[in-house]
C-alpha cells in the first residue's frame, strides 16, 4: 500500500498506474490533476456537483472533455493535443455505477457473461460462476436482479466491473444503496478484495469517514477542480487552504498575526501570542496567516488545575454549546475577540466530571505540534456552516 503522494508515487502512477490531467472552462468546469498507483486506492471526495462522476466518466471514456490527458498502464486512452480518444471497450475500465446498472431481464449470471466478450463463448459461463464464487453469491446465479438484495446487486456489479481483467476499477458511490449494517459488511469486502488486485481503484464518496478508511490518498475536488492530494492522515492534519478544511469538515480555523518576540516568533490570537511548532518561521513578521489546529490538539484542563502541569498555549473560553451524543459530548468554545468558534469532542464522563455545561468558563491548551499554519495576508474566515 502507498504511503505518500510523492515523486515515488506519481512516477509509479506514469509507468503503470493512472495519471489523469482534465482541464476545460465549461459547460462542467474541470481543472483536475491526480495519480493513482497500481494496488492503491484513490478516494475523490467533495460536494455534489463538484465533478467526481464527471472525472470518472471521462476516464471511463463516456465524457470527452475540451482539454488534458488520461493514460493507464502505460497506453495513453486520451490526448486532446494528439487526438487520441479511445472508445470505453478498448479501455478495458471496470466500472461500478452507484445503481450498479444491471440488465433487470438477465439473471446475475448472465450479467456477468456480457463483461466476457474477450473470451470464447463456451468459456464465459463457467468463468461467470467463477466470479459469482469470489463475491460469495454461490448458488444465486439464476436470480435476477430485482430478486437480489441490494448488498447482492453491489457484488453482482463488482464481480461484473472485475471479469473485465480492467486497468483500473471505478468505484461511483458504491455503497450508496445499501442500509448501515450492509454498507460496513461490503467496506471490508472492498478492503479484504484490493489486497489481490494490482490495479489503480479510484472510488467516489461523499462519506469522509469512508474515504479516510479505505483510501491510501484521497483528492478534495470542488467546481471540478483538484485543490489537494495527500494521504487522509496528512489531509485532515495539514489542510493546505480554508477552502480545504471546509470542504473536509474540518472546524477550528483561524486568522491570526504572525509576531516576533523576546521568546521568539509567535502567532497573536487574540490576547494571545502562540507558540507554533512548524511553519511559522517561514512567515514574516505582521503578515496575517489563517491557521488551523485539529480537534485532537485541544487539551482540556481539569477545573482549578491544569492537565497533568501542562500549560502549553493556555487560554481560556466559554463553552457556547454542549452537545452529548452517547459516549461522546462536542464541545462548542467562543472568544470575544474572534465570531469563529473552536470545536472538539471528549468523553461524555469526562465533560461531566469536568461540570461542563453552557455558559461555563474553561482552560484549554492549544498544543503548538497541531497549529498548523495555511496561507499569508488571508482574509477573515467565515464561521463555518453546517455541511450536514
Amino acid at each position: 500500500m502507498v504511503e505518500s503522494s510523492g515523486e515515488a508515487v506519481e512516477s509509479g502512477a506514469r509507468d503503470a498506474g493512472l495519471c489523469v490531467s482534465l482541464h476545460q472552462p465549461g459547460p462542467i468546469p474541470l481543472a483536475a490533476d491526480f495519480t493513482c498507483a497500481p494496488g492503491e486506492l484513490l478516494a475523490l471526495v467533495g460536494p455534489s456537483g463538484s465533478g467526481k462522476t464527471t472525472l470518472l466518466r471521462a476516464i471511463a471514456g463516456l465524457y470527452a472533455p475540451r482539454y488534458g490527458r488520461v493514460e493507464c498502464a502505460g497506453e495513453v486512452w486520451f490526448d486532446h493535443a494528439g487526438s487520441i480518444n479511445l472508445t470505453p471497450q478498448r479501455r478495458r475500465v471496470g466500472l461500478v455505477f452507484q445503481d450498479y446498472a444491471l440488465f433487470p431481464h438477465f439473471n446475475a449470471e448472465a450479467n456477468i457473461a456480457v463483461a466476457l466478450g474477450h473470451l470464447p463463448a463456451h468459456e464465459r459461463r463457467d468463468q461467470a460462476r467463477l466470479w459469482l464464487s469470489r463475491v460469495r453469491l454461490e448458488g444465486l446465479e439464476q436470480r435476477l436482479p430485482r430478486e437480489l438484495s441490494g448488498g447482492q446487486r453491489q457484488r453482482v456489479a463488482l464481480a461484473r466491473a472485475l471479469a473485465r481483467e480492467p486497468r483500473v476499477l471505478l468505484l461511483d458511490e458504491p455503497f450508496s444503496a445499501v442500509d448501515q449494517v450492509t454498507r460496513r459488511r461490503l467496506q471490508r469486502e472492498l478492503a479484504t478484495l484490493r489486497e489481490r488486485l494490482n490495479i489503480p481503484i479510484v472510488l467516489v464518496t461523499h462519506d469522509l469517514t469512508e474515504a479516510s478508511a479505505l483510501a491510501d490518498r484521497m483528492c478534495v475536488l470542488h467546481g471540478g477542480r483538484a485543490l489537494q492530494q495527500d494521504t487522509p492522515e496528512a489531509m485532515f492534519r495539514y489542510p493546505e487552504s480554508p477552502e480545504v478544511a471546509r470542504l473536509l469538515d474540518r472546524p477550528n480555523v483561524f486568522t491570526g498575526v504572525v509576531r516576533d518576540t523576546e521568546a521568539g516568533r509567535r502567532l497573536e490570537w487574540g490576547e494571545w501570542r502562540l507558540e507554533v511548532d512548524r511553519g511559522i518561521d517561514d512567515v514574516a513578521p505582521g503578515a496575517t496567516v489563517t491557521w488551523y489546529l485539529p480537534e485532537s490538539d485541544i487539551v482540556l484542563h481539569r477545573r482549578g488545575r491544569p492537565s497533568r502541569g501542562l500549560r502549553e498555549n493556555l487560554v481560556s473560553a466559554r463553552v457556547d454549546e454542549l452537545v452529548v451524543l452517547g459516549g461522546i459530548s462536542t464541545v462548542t468554545l467562543v472568544f470575544a475577540h474572534d465570531r469563529q468558534p473552536m470545536r472538539f469532542d471528549i468523553a461524555t464522563h469526562a465533560s461531566r466530571r469536568n461540570g461542563l455545561a453552557q455558559g461555563e468558563w474553561v482552560d484549554v491548551s492549544l498544543l503548538s505540534s497541531g497549529i498548523h499554519v495555511m496561507d499569508t495576508d488571508a482574509p477573515s474566515i467565515p464561521v463555518l456552516e453546517d455541511l450536514s
